[in-house]
């Protein structure tokens, strides 16, 4: 499974708060549900109020990598 970066911000009744997480998934598309999963229930973010600006494959370093 891949890296990937995800950025952007989501909006409260006082402000908008910007963000940027790494998650593990297969491919982009599982990573931004992902990524709106985990605002969801962090921050009691709606999908609709949750602006997602750029998602990026993040390379590991043959050190980073799990496994032998």
């Amino acid at each position: 499974m891949a890296v990937f970066k995800i950025s952007g911000f989501f909006k409260k009744p006082l402000r908008e708060i910007s963000f940027s997480i790494e998650v593990e998934a297969p491919s982009k598309k599982f990573a931004l549900e992902k990524a709106y999963s985990i605002l969801g229930s962090k921050h009691r973010v709606k999908r609709e109020n949750i602006k997602i600006l750029s998602i990026e494959e993040v390379e590991l370093k043959p050190d980073e990598r799990g496994g032998a």
